[in-house]
């Protein structure tokens, strides 16, 4: 696989960027929103190659979908899949800035 595989971009959405995850990053963890049928290898992989980084582990979880009510109508929110990225000592992943 090359650096600039698509396949990558479908398995990280998007960075979180929550109060959180900024203190996660003080200890070189990063959280992805990432899809729902990646596996840990895969986001390992996806995150080494688009940011040129080395990654120590990966640790996933799963957002179950709550019920919220709008306008007297119930709905539910979909389950999300996050990953919280271990990097390795020295390595640096500043999500502020676009690929």
């Amino acid at each position: 696989m090359s650096t600039t595989d698509p396949r990558h971009y479908d398995v990280l959405l998007s960075p979180v960027v929550t109060e959180k995850a900024t203190a996660a990053s003080e200890h070189n963890k990063v959280v992805f929103k990432v899809a729902r049928t990646a596996t840990k290898p895969q986001i390992k992989e996806a995150v080494e190659k688009l940011f040129d980084v080395k990654v120590k582990s990966v640790n996933t979880l799963v957002r179950k979908g709550k019920v919220r009510i709008f306008k007297g109508r119930a709905g539910e929110l979909q389950d999300s899949k996050r990953a919280v990225v271990t990097l390795q000592e020295g390595h640096h992943i500043d999500v502020t800035t676009g690929l």
